[in-house]
């Protein structure tokens, strides 16, 4: 096995275990200040390592888990930082991601406006999140997607 791909392998392998690291943390329904702060860390770490790998999907991926992230955290300002990258990459190569993703990137946009105390941002993303999730081919995931706004306190 060459260096590159042995490099890329332990760059998927960390990747998939920091992101999975971080969504341990965001399942809880308690967190210590501990626990926000290696969630964050995870989320970071896990982000670095897609960077790596060079996929734009899982960067953008990456990007909206940072942004879920801070937002548990109540950092709104770092949560509106990451939201927006993740959207500003979601829509600068649609092709690449799936149709969830488009989704999930205006949920995100949606959420860190509320946290920032930006209602009518957070309105506006929030009506393009449900018109991209009613988009979402698959009906699973379209569930899930819808699942997840509720659960986020964004549908009433």
């Amino acid at each position: 096995m060459s260096a590159d791909n042995q490099e890329n392998e332990w760059s998927l392998h960390f990747a998939k275990s920091l992101n999975s690291l971080a969504w341990r943390f965001l399942e809880q329904t308690r967190r210590s200040k501990e626990d926000i702060e290696m969630m964050v860390h995870a989320a970071h770490g896990s982000c670095f390592h897609w960077l790596q790998l060079g996929k734009r999907v899982n960067n953008q991926r990456a990007l909206w888990l940072l942004s879920r992230v801070y937002s548990v955290a109540q950092e709104p300002r770092q949560s509106l930082k990451f939201a927006g990258q993740c959207l500003e990459l979601t829509l600068k190569y649609p092709r690449e991601m799936e149709d969830f993703d488009i989704a999930y990137a205006y949920e995100a946009q949606a959420r860190a406006s509320y946290l920032n105390k930006r209602s009518g941002d957070g309105n506006r993303f929030l009506v393009l999140a449900k018109e991209a999730g009613e988009k979402i081919k698959k009906s699973e995931d379209k569930k899930l997607f819808f699942s997840d706004l509720k659960f986020e306190g964004l549908l009433k």
